[in-house]
């Protein structure tokens, strides 16, 4: 069963689901995620064979964006 892994986040354009693109190829245990855009938290929805919370936050930071997770 996989996890679920919600995130506010400040992405909102094309070139920055591209970046996120590469950097989740790069993990092989993210099955799907996508980002609303349209959603005042631009919402990160994660699934993911392991909980990679910690993982995911650093590694969208790197690349230079907001990222937070958001509990229920």
């Amino acid at each position: 069963m996989p996890y679920i892994l919600i995130f506010k986040t400040n992405i909102e354009h094309e070139l920055d689901l591209f970046q996120l693109e590469d950097l989740f190829k790069n993990i092989p245990s993210i099955t799907n995620w996508n980002v609303d855009r349209e959603d005042v938290d631009k919402v990160l929805r994660v699934e993911s064979l392991n909980n990679k919370v910690t993982e995911i936050i650093s590694s969208i930071k790197n690349l230079g964006y907001l990222c937070e997770e958001l509990k229920d």
